[in-house]
């Protein structure tokens, strides 16, 4: 992995970050609408294929269908980074995880996403997205990685493999990620952290973090 993806996986395997709260509306309308994707362009290596739980590295434009004016750079954000985000736990609207779905590095979509897989009728102020906006997104995507939420990266983790993470187990694992990454922190970053892990995570207060409080994302069966 490079000194990036390290980072990001840390960030992410670190469990501190937990899934948005989905902004799409539900109900009935979603089960009739559908989000329409268009292949901009395919590379013929087209592996690995996007799936719930990877994590994905990747730039997408936004557009209001109704007039074609942009509400959303990602080349503009973060210092023209791609976005890093985990697929399909609502850490983007609904739409977006239908559309990157069976997507491939290196591939471009085009996707038009109904309002009821995005804003629907409150729409977002802060992004000047009107109610029941239908959206537009180009996407190129550049990296499939595995989720921090993967059977691997549990594994990785469990090295007693009694299938539940102790404290023990996931300080040291931190404490391996924090040497890979080089990156300085404050020495009570470690302590903090992993305090944090077990108050998202622990959920019966039994010291641990079993396969099932771990796996949320639910993409792997343990």
């Amino acid at each position: 992995r490079s000194a990036m993806g390290r980072g990001l996986t840390l960030l992410l395997v670190a469990l501190a970050l937990l899934a948005a709260p989905a902004r799409a509306e539900g109900g009935t309308a979603a089960a009739a609408e559908e989000v329409q994707i268009e292949v901009l362009h395919l590379p013929e290596a087209c592996s690995p294929k996007s799936k719930k739980g990877d994590l994905l590295n990747a730039h997408y434009d936004g557009f209001l269908a109704s007039d074609g004016s942009k509400f959303y750079c990602s080349r503009t954000q973060n210092d023209g980074h791609p976005k890093w985000f985990v697929l399909g736990v609502g850490q983007v609207i609904k739409g977006l995880d239908i559309a990157m779905m069976n997507m491939c590095p290196g591939e471009k979509r085009k996707v038009t996403i109904p309002p009821s897989l995005a804003y629907g009728q409150q729409g977002y102020a802060q992004s000047k997205i009107p109610p029941n906006a239908t959206l537009i997104f180009e996407i190129e995507l550049y990296a499939v990685n595995k989720g921090p939420r993967s059977v691997e990266a549990f594994n990785q983790i469990d090295k007693d493999g009694d299938k539940k993470l102790s404290e023990l187990e996931i300080s040291q694992y931190l404490k391996e990620e924090f040497a890979r990454d080089g990156k300085k922190r404050h020495p009570s970053a470690h302590d903090e952290i992993l305090a944090d892990i077990f108050k998202k995570n622990d959920h019966d207060g039994d010291g641990f973090i079993s396969a099932k409080e771990y796996n949320v994302y639910q993409h792997d069966e343990l």
